[in-house]
């Protein structure tokens, strides 16, 4: 959750390795800090709690000289957040610095060994324990500074991206990782490391992806050694990213999610003309001949990408007949779950390294399911690891509130179903006709939506007030008001739930008063007089009701104390657009409750421990 970066190589490595931390701010954080081999030999650590720019205040006047150096931002897991606990961390005798993302779980055996053989630990981390454990080593066995790294973490237990520098070899970065992503830059005599791409794609568009159990070391004269962390020699595999560093700026916009909220008709565009071309295409195959054999489909996710597998259910059950179950990702890996080897994994990640679904997914795996992941972030772990994979194709998404990833997500899962229910014969040729030609005109209905920012944001000055509030909504549109509640959630911190519409008279209605306003999703359905009935019990119980409805809807919208209208599509389709003027509300009570809208409190934008 916490990010990585590194550079070895020619240049002065703070200014990259800050502006890397700055890259990586999305990740979600409580602290930062470097280390720094300097130009004479010294090791230095600057770390400040807060944010990188605490850091850089707390670095400013200080001996930043040095080619090689890593960074950190840290996401408390083991050790509250503050300065004692912030990353790097050194060993006893300050010879080695380390950066850590993940968790060590024998981390507690392993500290009360290394305190019975007389190690002082400064910090309440797991993190501390990796980088004495390996100092440890080298004074004991007299093992080499890359030996005693792999005899290290042959020790420890769970997951970690790790890259240790030892002061000794200030021409060395030694890094790996298992369960927790990491990603080597190779650039023009230079080297970079980092837990995605985004900070390294300023520098070079050449990458390494590395794999579970991997090891790498970086030299300064720009040579690598890829290993596994047994000592197996590996020949590094360089693949080209296509992320553009303009698309990791804010472009003029006040935050990220409202640029990712408005950038929604460009990426939905891209997202519909690469997965056309996947489920179409001459790939399509590859893709098909995993579903067209299954008995059962399984979509396993967390968070914003779980709901969007719960609308995904209500499309494939319809058009391919097909039984559907939406597990998080979370309690499908615990829970013993019957899989059999007719069965179809779905797993939905926007980044692709979410931990509880890749452990489900192998768990899935070796019971015999067939995976097939839908994932944003080419390379990342979850595809790798798939036997075939949809790439949403949404760029770069670095708000923590996910939006466009969410539309794209959608937009995958039900052509998908239509797809594959056109090939069964469960969808007939004029359906499959009128549907896909209204597939391609979501981009623009959603520029529409987006053209009433102004109007949502008056709706949202009356919901900035409210203590808690409630989502409905029926059928495909009732996850739509679950991820609509949840993005209220996450960044205003209102307490917010979302419920099936007619679930209200059994427990939610009792809390409805003038100070609970509810949010609707009341758009054209087959359900819409049932909405307008639950609308008037709420309205009866001086409820404040705000809409989402379809342009030139006269019933709800004179029901309502405020509404948004979106253009009229097909109801199977209409979770795509009826999310945004949702995500715009949350968006602008955010900005009135002067909350960190692109980082909120607690939040990480890739959860990648559990």
């Amino acid at each position: 959750m916490c990010g990585i970066v590194g550079y070895i190589g020619r240049r002065q490595a703070y200014p990259v390795l800050i502006k890397g931390l700055h890259r990586l701010e999305y990740r979600g954080y409580d602290s930062a800090g470097v280390a720094l081999i300097s130009a004479g030999g010294s090791l230095n650590v600057y770390k400040s709690q807060g944010k990188v720019s605490d850091l850089e205040d707390t670095a400013q006047n200080r001996d930043l000289t040095g080619c090689i150096g890593i960074g950190h931002t840290r996401w408390a897991t083991h050790g509250e957040p503050g300065f004692r606990n912030a990353h790097p961390h050194l060993s006893q005798s300050g010879r080695l610095a380390i950066v850590h993302n993940g968790i060590i779980e024998n981390y507690a055996s392993l500290r009360e060994m290394l305190i019975g053989q007389g190690r002082t630990f400064n910090s309440d981390t797991d993190t501390e324990v990796v980088v004495q454990l390996i100092e440890y080593i080298q004074e004991k066995d007299g093992l080499s500074f890359v030996a005693s790294v792999q005899r290290a973490l042959q020790m420890v237990q769970g997951a970690y991206a790790v890259a240790v520098l030892d002061m000794r070899q200030p021409d060395t970065i030694v890094a790996a990782r298992k369960g927790s992503p990491l990603v080597v830059g190779v650039g023009d005599d230079e080297l970079f490391l980092g837990s995605d791409a985004s900070p390294i794609v300023e520098y070079t568009d050449r990458v390494i992806y590395l794999d579970d159990e991997d090891m790498v070391v970086l030299r300064q004269d720009a040579a690598i050694t890829l290993m596994t962390v047994r000592g197996e020699r590996k020949t590094p595999q360089i693949q080209q990213v296509t992320m553009d560093v303009s698309q990791l700026e804010k472009g003029g916009y006040d935050h990220f999610m409202l640029k990712e909220i408005c950038e929604q008709p460009q990426s939905l565009r891209s997202c519909l003309q690469s997965v056309r071309q996947t489920l179409i295409g001459p790939d399509a195959e590859r893709v098909f001949s995993l579903l067209q054999n299954a008995n059962r489909v399984i979509i396993t996710a967390c968070g914003t990408s779980w709901h969007a597998g719960l609308v995904a259910k209500y499309a494939i059950e319809r058009m391919t007949r097909v039984p559907v179950e939406v597990d998080y990702a979370s309690e499908f890996r615990y829970r013993q779950p019957v899989i059999n080897p007719g069965d179809v994994v779905i797993a939905v990640s926007q980044s692709g390294e979410t931990a509880d679904t890749l452990a489900a997914i192998g768990m899935a795996k070796e019971q015999g399911a067939g995976v097939l992941s839908v994932c944003n972030v080419i390379g990342s772990s979850i595809p790798r690891t798939s036997d075939c994979v949809i790439y949403t194709m949404a760029g770069p998404e670095i708000g923590v509130a996910s939006t466009k990833a969410f539309t794209a997500q959608v937009a995958v899962l039900t052509m998908l179903a239509l797809v594959w229910g056109h090939r069964k014969g469960t969808v007939g040729e004029a359906e499959y006709t009128a549907l896909m030609q209204q597939l391609d005109t979501l981009p623009d209905k959603i520029g529409r939506i987006i053209a009433q920012k102004e109007t949502v944001r008056k709706m949202a000055q009356t919901l900035s007030f409210a203590p808690s509030c409630l989502y409905i909504g029926r059928g495909c549109n009732y996850p739509v008001a679950l991820e609509g509640a949840l993005k209220l959630k996450e960044i205003s911190y209102i307490h917010a739930e979302g419920y099936p519409a007619a679930e209200m008279k059994h427990g939610p209605i009792a809390l409805i008063s003038q100070e609970m306003p509810v949010v609707t999703v009341a758009t054209e359905s087959a359900v819409y007089d049932k909405l307008v009935s639950n609308i008037q019990e709420i309205r009866a119980r001086q409820g404040r009701v705000m809409a989402v409805v379809t342009e030139g809807d006269t019933e709800v919208a004179r029901m309502a104390d405020s509404y948004v209208a979106v253009p009229q599509v097909a109801e199977c389709l209409s979770p795509i657009l009826n999310i945004v003027p949702l995500q715009l509300l949350s968006y602008y009570v955010a900005c009135l409750k002067g909350c960190d809208v692109d980082q909120p409190r607690n939040l990480a934008k890739s959860v990648t421990v559990e």
